[in-house]
């Protein structure tokens, strides 16, 4: 069957049909009846190699064969090695590699393998050694080891390389094997072919890689000019960066070891070389000027080239040196600004940032006019970065406020999506705070923005501003206008952020205060009831037909309530309509709930861990990252602990109806660990004292025992934190298990009186185990371009594995399972599968404990039996980092 050809088109003059798969379409249950052709006695090598492709599309979607499926491909595969079809030849090897036969079926191939391995075609011996040692284990590897020692040193280069590079894939589970071929891959690194170089290097130095002193050796003895391919060089140059980061400086003179070879390969006739020589110069640990000139002065070259890969290149460097080190860059600035008109609008893109980076307060002007016509050519994602950019140069010159002001309001009045209007408004609001004399220019931008913007959260953010900021200013009755347009022309959402706007221009300016009270009333007959209500209670508080607002009111409008917002809900749930009106200083400012007497036996529970879930110790702040460095740092015992790295979600200790509610947050410090119980009393009748919690190590050598906090009392329905704390070795991510006792001293209390008695008795509450996970050391971390920000990571830290999970619902239960194991950020919204997507990809980001910055590609796929397979692949700035992600899902 030949491949499905495209369909015809509707319409001939259209001139923007999107490109067509010869795959689309295409099902695994009919690629897998096409594969009988694989058993025909008259094979037709075209049309198996079409069917191979497809099986091999397939599989690179992500799609996953059933065990009896992949055995029945195999077997069927196996019978095209009687074809003499160098290109079915081919594909042969590839489908076998792919589908990875398991140990029992390997012996069916080995024999066909063992004997091309050992063919006059070298084509089909380089081939085989590749499939060989990607499917057989170590037994076999023995048997073939001198086979492949020989291919290494083999005079055709195809072959040298495919055991070469088989080798570096060897070596991750049979190390022992490879680490024997070090003579024969020093004798290949000596070839004259560039690629069995490349791969010999590459391969020895994996061997070395955890011998610093190896490595440094090899590194010295190869600088002196051994090595002539320009991708080995490449390859060399990083190494040599390596030891250069390990090595101390010369005492005497203080130079870096090995510089004068990176100085030395900047004038090599490779322009790969030469590039990658001033990328390690310019990432080198405390780098100086006179150490960055001359990768400078190469990059500068490289800036003018005809060839869009090498510009793209050196400006990329550019821009990450001028982060640190700008004034070094800024002699480049002349050729960077001839690349704002560069078709390649990545290029261009980086060359304004930089520039932006860079360049001094007289080129503001100027820049500016320049990109301006750039602006409409690029999409919103380059657009947000030099939008950032132009922000920090407002920052760094605030008196060039006016021109750059002008051009954000410019472009934010142009079409964009959502992400891109919302940096530019971001950007006006922090140049508004940052710069007192930008305020009133900034608000007149973002009033006539308004006044089109089809985004409601950018309406209502712009508006609560407006009723923040417009009344300080000289002249508020302008922005009246503006306001209330929004309550005709909006939706409810805006219309109702629209009044309380209003009202806050009604309680601050008093001439204006009669006019604002007119258009409330005007309010009051909206049709959405949030709208009206809200008129209603800022008509009060205003006070309508007053001629004064009293100081409660401008308290309630532009100040917090005064209380705890569950308490007032509690509150406003017992009130019963009658003539006493509901008095909002009748709520109680602590934490504790307002049950009904009737309702207290059955929901006291309920409302106690309701309110430890919602509270800190203050009793007013909610749970997050701010607040609970706040309170942290505020006992002095965790004072000198250092920066708060991250707090876990809270984890239930305890089952809905029981006596004590008790959870527990993890804040995780890089030497210490504490352990945060939130603890409430439900139990009306009794007040516990001098509350605690026992923790011991049922697994986890590494913790040792610091301190116990208690609770000194702890009356019915009112949280109080215990806290105790670890120490664990500094930066490292110890894991454990810990069985918890909740120690106290109960007093009874009589419920008419709510007094408790003098004495006492000790008692004590089992909760449940808790334990300490690698993903605890996990902090949730967005970023705005994942693809870039992957490819800035090293590949070589990269780790890549495969895992069954098992029978799911959906791929969006698989991932969203994953997510929460790992405890990272979804990124570009690649966290959403699909509607009847059989394979999907989603992007992670996160920091690991110390800074470290990890990204995760998860690429699942699903079949009719709704098993799902997933692939895992790694990137971090520590390769120990990486496999450590790696180990939590394997142990989930």
């Amino acid at each position: 069957m030949a491949l499905a050809q495209p369909a015809a088109k509707k319409d001939d003059d259209r001139e923007d049909d999107s490109e067509y798969s010869p795959f689309y379409g295409i099902e695994k249950g009919a690629v897998l009846q096409e594969a009988r052709v694989f058993n025909d006695p008259q094979l037709d090598a075209r049309r198996c190699a079409q069917v191979i492709t497809k099986l091999l599309y397939l599989i690179n979607q992500g799609e996953t064969f059933t065990k009896i499926e992949a055995t029945e491909v195999f077997f069927a595969v196996t019978k095209l090695f009687q074809s003499k079809d160098i290109g079915l030849r081919r594909m042969v090897y590839l489908v076998i590699k792919e589908i990875s036969p398991s140990s029992d079926e390997v012996i069916i191939v080995t024999s066909s393998l063992m004997k091309d391995m050992n063919s006059k075609t070298d084509l089909y011996r380089a081939n085989a050694i590749r499939v060989l040692c990607r499917i057989t284990e170590g037994g076999l590897l023995g048997q073939i080891e001198r086979y492949l020692k020989q291919a290494v040193v083999d005079k055709n280069p195809v072959v040298s390389s495919a055991a070469l590079v088989s080798g570096i894939h060897l070596l991750q589970s049979n190390a022992d094997i490879v680490k024997r071929w070090t003579n024969e891959v020093q004798e290949a690194l000596q070839s004259k072919a560039p690629l069995v170089q490349f791969h010999a290097l590459a391969l020895l130095h994996q061997i070395r890689q955890n011998d610093r002193l190896a490595v440094s050796k090899l590194v010295s003895s190869l600088t002196r000019g051994t090595v002539r391919s320009p991708l080995a060089q490449c390859l060399l140059i990083r190494y040599t960066s390596q030891v250069i980061a390990e090595s101390p400086p010369n005492l005497q003179t203080g130079d870096r070891p090995y510089y004068d070879y990176l100085e030395g390969c900047l004038r090599h006739k490779t322009e790969m070389v030469i590039f990658e020589a001033a990328r390690a110069v310019t990432q080198l640990k405390d780098v100086t000027s006179r150490e960055l000139t001359p990768a400078i002065t190469v990059l500068q070259l490289f800036l003018s080239s005809s060839k869009p890969v090498l510009r793209f290149a050196a400006v990329r460097t550019l821009n990450k040196v001028a982060m640190t080190h700008p004034l070094a860059v800024t002699n480049c600035n002349i050729d960077m600004e001839s690349l704002i008109a560069d078709q390649n609008r990545s290029i261009a893109t980086l060359a304004i940032t930089t520039l932006l980076k860079t360049g001094n307060e007289s080129s503001v002007d100027r820049l500016m006019k320049q990109i301006t016509n750039f602006m409409s050519d690029i999409a919103d994602e380059f657009k947000i970065v030099v939008v950032e950019a132009i922000r920090s140069l407002c920052l760094k010159f605030p008196q060039k406020y006016r021109t750059l002001m002008t051009f954000l309001s410019n472009i934010l009045r142009e079409e964009g999506g959502f992400e891109y209007k919302k940096a530019i408004v971001d950007s006006i609001l922090i140049l508004i705070n940052e710069i007192p004399e930008a305020k009133e220019g900034g608000l007149a931008h973002l009033c006539e923005f308004i006044e089109d913007c089809e985004f409601t959260y950018l309406s209502t953010q712009i508006l609560h501003l407006l009723g923040s900021e417009g009344p300080k200013t000289a002249d508020p009755s302008k922005y009246i206008r503006y306001i209330y347009n929004r309550v005709i022309l909006e939706n409810a959402t805006v219309r109702a952020s629209a009044v309380s706007a209003l009202a806050k221009f009604g309680v601050v300016v008093e001439t204006l205060r009669p006019r604002i009270l007119i258009l409330l009333r005007r309010c009051l007959y909206d049709n959405d009831d949030e709208v009206r209500d809200r008129a209603t209670l800022y008509l009060n508080l205003l006070g309508d037909g007053q001629e004064t607002v009293q100081e409660e009111a401008q308290g309630f409008i532009f100040g917090d309530l005064g209380v705890p917002l569950a308490n007032l809900e509690a509150s406003l749930q017992d009130y019963e309509a009658s003539e006493r009106p509901f008095d909002i200083a009748a709520v109680p400012k602590d934490v504790k709930p307002q049950a009904t007497v009737e309702k207290k036996s059955a929901t006291s529970k309920k409302v106690g861990k309701d309110v430890s879930q919602n509270t800190t110790a203050n009793g007013g702040l909610s749970s997050g990252p701010d607040s609970y460095e706040k309170l942290l740092n505020s006992i002095p015992e965790f004072a000198g602990f250092g920066k708060l790295f991250k707090s876990s979600p809270p984890v239930e200790l305890t089952e809905p109806e029981t006596e004590y509610s008790v959870n527990v947050v993890k804040h995780i410090y890089p030497g210490y660990i504490v352990f945060q119980f939130n603890c409430t009393n439900t139990i009306a009748e009794q007040l516990l004292e001098n509350v605690a919690v026992v923790m011991e190590a049922t697994d986890g050598d590494d913790f040792r025992f610091v301190a116990i906090k208690p609770i000194v009392s702890m009356p019915y329905g009112a949280p109080g934190q215990a806290f105790v704390t670890f120490e664990k070795p500094e930066g490292a991510c110890s894991l454990g298990k810990f069985s918890n006792t909740l120690t106290f001293y109960v007093k009874e209390v009589d419920p008419s009186t709510g007094e408790a008695d003098e004495e006492g008795y000790e008692d004590e509450y089992q909760l449940e185990d808790l334990e300490v996970t690698a993903a605890d050391y996990i902090l949730k971390t967005g970023v705005s371009n994942f693809r870039n920000t992957w490819d800035t990571l090293d590949p070589e830290l990269e780790c890549s594995d495969e895992y069954g999970l098992g029978a799911r619902e959906s791929l969006q239960e698989a991932i969203q399972a994953v997510s929460t194991i790992l405890g990272m950020q979804p990124c570009e919204g690649t966290d959403v599968v699909p509607s009847n997507a059989r394979s999907h990809t989603c992007l992670l980001a996160g920091q690991f404990l110390g800074g470290v910055q990890v990204l995760v590609r998860l690429s699942v796929g699903i079949d009719a039996q709704k098993q799902v397979a997933m692939k895992l692949v790694v990137r971090s700035e520590d390769r120990a980092v990486s496999s450590v992600i790696h180990e939590i899902i394997a142990n989930a």
